[in-house]
């Protein structure tokens, strides 16, 4: 079902007496399933809509839009395809009970793979997904692979029924369509023999695989599904071995790297992390992949945007791996306006030691880090650890907590976002939203 939740002032659908409510049914007699119909048969300029008012009666629209003009429809959120599998690895699988149920939503749906660059393990789509696909040309696509050996696959998945995804990719792939790829590394399952294996099928892919990250399996207190060993430094070590040698290859014959290990084994091998310039358009960020480089660069491009800022106290909250990076950015953003840092770690409270990625600190260890530090004239903490209504992991709500503590408090994604305008004589009347 497509439902109208909003219609925008002054457009097309609103002239039309289109109202929140409405449910669209047809264009140009094509029936509607999701918003991918949507946004792909409303690109013509003459239109024949459909549509079923809120009081349930039937009307016809007959449009003529102007080229590149929106109708101006946002609609009600599509009902998201769940993941079908049972990955021992899987994030959600670690989560501890009563948290919000939407973390609890295990997606796997390709629509949101094209839409947001969600990974799906298209483990779930039926022969008229794989033609839409083609026919909407929903590419790139996010693919979570893991194993491209069918049996190891399976294992992985913890799904003896997933289809074979050498066979789904080399059929999308001949009709056009891309994709990024990512493994979640589990030790003994698909490193060794198996990772050769994988890159290899995906390299035989050709242009169609834009690129690979691999990833580390990350575990929590709570993954009482795992039963595989956790990653190590000797296992990170050979990982990125194998990634130096496919990067080499790849360099050679097609003038990029292809394939990527994420920040978090460079940090559990100690390997030096590469510069900005490693990860061309850092297509994989989100992945973790290139983001203390891109971190880096963005502060190095700020500093001179920097106020002086002699004499302010200011802490920086922050996880476990991400401490030892710290102290040269904050040294050269001291040196720049006259600020004294002090670098706050905090172990995740919630999660367990084992999971040390900044973004996942909870508002507790928050309150934990900063309830008691008078000391201090300011603080920043990511940004990344409270989501678009405002909370944390663990329900606390940043505005709430914020007014708990003794001194003002920013979220931040890379220091300068906050620093750049601070230079007020009051700190304490910015909004910190």
């Amino acid at each position: 079902m497509v439902r109208v939740s909003r219609v925008l002032p002054g457009s097309i659908c609103e002239e039309m007496g289109v109202v929140p409510g409405t449910e669209l049914l047809t264009v140009n007699g094509r029936k509607l399933a999701d918003f991918l119909d949507w946004e792909f048969l409303t690109a013509d300029e003459e239109l024949v809509i459909e549509a079923r008012l809120p009081g349930g009666e039937e009307i016809v629209y007959e449009v003529e839009r102007p080229d590149g003009e929106a109708l101006g429809v946002e609609l009600e959120p599509p009902r998201v395809r769940q993941c079908a599998n049972r990955c021992e690895f899987c994030f959600i699988e670690g989560l501890p009970t009563g948290l919000r149920k939407p973390l609890y939503l295990r997606d796997d749906d390709y629509r949101l793979s094209f839409a947001y660059g969600n990974f799906a393990t298209l483990s779930n789509v039926k022969e008229r997904d794989i033609q839409r696909i083609l026919e909407y040309r929903l590419s790139p696509l996010y693919v979570s692979v893991h194993a491209t050996p069918w049996e190891a696959r399976k294992v992985l998945l913890n799904n003896p029924r997933v289809p074979n995804i050498v066979e789904q990719l080399t059929r999308l792939a001949a009709g056009g369509i891309q994709f990024h790829a990512q493994m979640v590394i589990v030790p003994g399952l698909n490193d060794g023999d198996v990772l050769e294996a994988s890159l290899t099928d995906l390299w035989n892919l050709g242009d169609a695989v834009l690129s690979v990250a691999l990833v580390p399996v990350g575990l929590t207190q709570f993954s009482h599904l795992y039963t595989g060993r956790p990653m190590d430094v000797e296992n990170a070590g050979k990982i990125l071995d194998a990634v130096e040698r496919w990067e080499e290859r790849a360099l050679a014959e097609r003038g990029d790297r292809w394939v990527f290990g994420s920040d978090e084994l460079y940090l559990l091998s100690d390997h030096p992390l590469p510069d900005a310039s490693h990860y061309g358009d850092f297509s994989q960020i989100e992945n973790g992949v290139g983001a203390v480089a891109s971190l880096r660069e963005r502060v190095k491009a700020g500093l001179g945007e920097l106020p002086r800022l002699d004499g302010r106290r200011i802490g920086v909250v922050t996880g476990v791996s991400m401490a030892p990076l710290m102290p040269e950015l904050l040294d050269a953003i001291a040196e720049r306006t006259g600020a004294r840092f002090t670098l706050i770690p905090m172990e995740n409270s919630l999660f367990g030691p084992t999971t040390t990625t900044a973004g996942l600190l909870v508002g507790a260890d928050i309150r934990r880090a900063l309830a008691d530090r008078h000391d201090l004239d300011l603080a920043l903490i990511p940004a990344e650890t409270i989501n678009d209504d405002g909370l944390f992991l663990d329900e606390e709500r940043f505005i709430a907590l914020r007014e708990t503590l003794p001194m003002p408090v920013f979220p931040s994604y890379d220091f300068i976002d906050v620093l750049s305008h601070e230079g007020e004589p009051s700190l304490a009347g910015r909004s910190a939203a």
